[in-house]
């Protein structure tokens, strides 16, 4: 029995209740393309000065977890916003990252998918005031990726919106970007709600422009893109823009409040998956994209219907601290050793949001460890002062 805070201040006693998921590889192949988003783990006995240096990552644990993710028959989206780029994550820590999981993705008998971010985040913004040097820093991180055997998202920049970039600069450099890749790349519109310094992204604060702007784009050279993964958490957005997509080019979406719907899809349409919530949840997706794959619709809303409020808990705002309720999960499971992550995040989250998050992945079957769950839970309670 466990005594945990609520939003009205009060402590409440609760026992689990939930039938843990096993995880398991898929036996058929999936008809979803599927990308979980993973964290990094940090090693906090070589941590120093954490707000002020490179953060130090516990290599063994970040690849096991991701080798937990390829077990289940998930590809891996790597160096994205999920693993801090930006937020106590930099570029060199990024790029040993994208070196280590390919070689390990290589050695995994299931040969997964991984695609891992370029972005521009090796220079500061004051580097980046034209178009030729925002192009040179991503062509920099995306040679790092090709060599390394990964496929390239081409991840959002600040960059842009710092220099209140036009249509036209963005158009210029993703041309570039685009046509000059060895392979399709995905594209990435994160919303401001991940990333405030992402407002206004494409040249417009009006999403119908954007939207037709990054239409345009795709259709310029749609064999050179893969898809688009959108995280902008509207639904209604995201099922407009797919069907307006060029024949071959995903939708995957990045929105962490409805992706059981829109993968499902409409009848016409659906969605592919790019999501931080995935590592996290791993078991129900994966077993909920099996069903999708068989038909099985029930089984599939059954297993993914208790992961939306978990999902949108953690994803709840400021959507961008969402890492810290991942990172937590993942530390319930047994999957690090702490609650630690780069740049101190963890304290980016209240106990309460913690306490709920416990309450919904015990539900949804997603605490794999119940006993080792709940005495870490005991523990964090009690660093709070709560007994």
């Amino acid at each position: 029995m466990l005594n945990l805070p609520t939003q009205d201040h009060r402590l409440e006693p609760y026992r689990l209740q939930g039938q843990p998921l096993v995880p398991r590889m898929p036996c058929i192949q999936l008809t979803r393309t599927a990308f979980a988003a993973a964290h990094v783990v940090s090693d906090p006995l070589r941590e120093r000065n954490p707000w002020d240096t490179r953060p130090a990552v516990d290599w063994d644990a970040t690849l096991a977890f991701r080798t937990g993710l390829w077990d289940q028959g998930l590809g891996l989206a790597e160096a994205m916003d999920t693993a801090q780029r930006g937020m106590g994550v930099d570029w060199l820590t990024a790029k040993e990252l994208i070196e280590r999981t390919m070689a390990a993705a290589r050695s995994h008998p299931m040969k997964p998918r991984v695609a891992c971010g370029a972005g521009t985040d090796h220079k500061s913004l004051s580097e980046l005031r034209t178009a030729d040097a925002i192009i040179a820093a991503y062509e920099t991180q995306a040679a790092v990726i090709e060599n390394a055997g990964g496929q390239i998202i081409i991840m959002a920049s600040r960059a842009f919106p710092a220099i209140s970039a036009s249509p036209e600069t963005y158009a210029t450099v993703y041309r570039r970007l685009i046509d000059s890749a060895k392979e399709p790349v995905i594209l990435h519109w994160l919303g401001d709600m991940f990333d405030p310094a992402l407002k206004g992204y494409w040249g417009s604060t009006d999403v119908a422009k954007a939207s037709d702007f990054v239409l345009g784009l795709i259709r310029d050279n749609p064999a050179k893109v893969d898809g688009i993964k959108i995280s902008l958490l509207d639904q209604a957005h995201e099922e407009e823009f797919r069907a307006r997509l060029p024949e071959g080019v995903r939708l995957y979406t990045g929105d962490d409040f409805n992706y059981a719907d829109l993968i499902a899809g409409d009848g016409k349409h659906y969605s592919h998956a790019l999501l931080g919530i995935f590592a996290a949840i791993a078991p129900a997706a994966a077993q909920a994209l099996e069903a999708l794959a068989k038909g099985d619709l029930s089984t599939y809303h059954g297993l993914l219907a208790p992961t939306v409020p978990l999902s949108r808990e953690i994803f709840r705002a400021p959507t961008r601290f969402y890492k810290a309720g991942i990172a937590f999960l993942s530390w319930l499971n047994g999957y690090q050793r702490h609650f630690i992550m780069p740049g101190g995040f963890q304290s980016s989250r209240d106990i309460t949001h913690y306490a709920e998050v416990f309450r919904l992945a015990d539900v949804a079957g997603l605490l794999a460890k119940p006993e080792l769950a709940v005495h870490r839970m005991k523990v964090l309670l009690a660093l709070h002062g709560i007994d």
